[in-house]
């Protein structure tokens, strides 16, 4: 089982709104409905305590740290059938980051190439009503959502 660990920031203004992020390269590149994600990483329980990991995730993906609010676990999901994902909520009402700094992977491109290129992880993130992250976020990360509108 392959273990992540993410962040969900959360203000209301005037209504809840999430911060997401459009994953990056050329699969998701023309693609809006199902292709947002929270930010998120893998770690090893091992190695590294998942809150740990859920920062060290934020900022590798937008390149900047999340804000210095209280976490509120949200719980593991079960994102895929071989996924696993801590999460954690954190108010980011009033939090201006500057420009996000995307971090990047590498990937054989076109398929069969031989050649690597660099794709961001993410291309972009954003504040999100809730009914819009409904339908943008990848589907795992869906039930996620409704606990943190319970819990905020």
């Amino acid at each position: 089982m392959v273990t992540s660990a993410g962040i969900l920031l959360y203000r209301r203004a005037p209504a809840l709104e999430v911060l997401i992020a459009h994953m990056g390269g050329p699969f998701w590149a023309r693609k809006d409905a199902g292709a947002w994600s929270l930010p998120k990483g893998e770690y090893d329980p091992a190695d590294e305590e998942p809150w740990d990991a859920a920062v060290r995730e934020f900022h590798e993906e937008l390149g900047v740290a999340p804000p210095d609010a209280r976490a509120l676990d949200l719980g593991v999901f079960t994102v895929s059938s071989s996924k696993k994902l801590a999460v954690y909520a954190l108010d980011g009402s009033g939090w201006e980051p500057g420009p996000f700094a995307f971090g990047e992977f590498e990937l054989e491109w076109p398929p069969r190439s031989g050649k690597l290129e660099r794709f961001p992880e993410v291309d972009r993130a954003e504040w999100s009503t809730m009914d819009a992250a409904r339908i943008r976020l990848v589907k795992g990360q869906l039930p996620i959502l409704d606990v943190l509108e319970r819990l905020v």
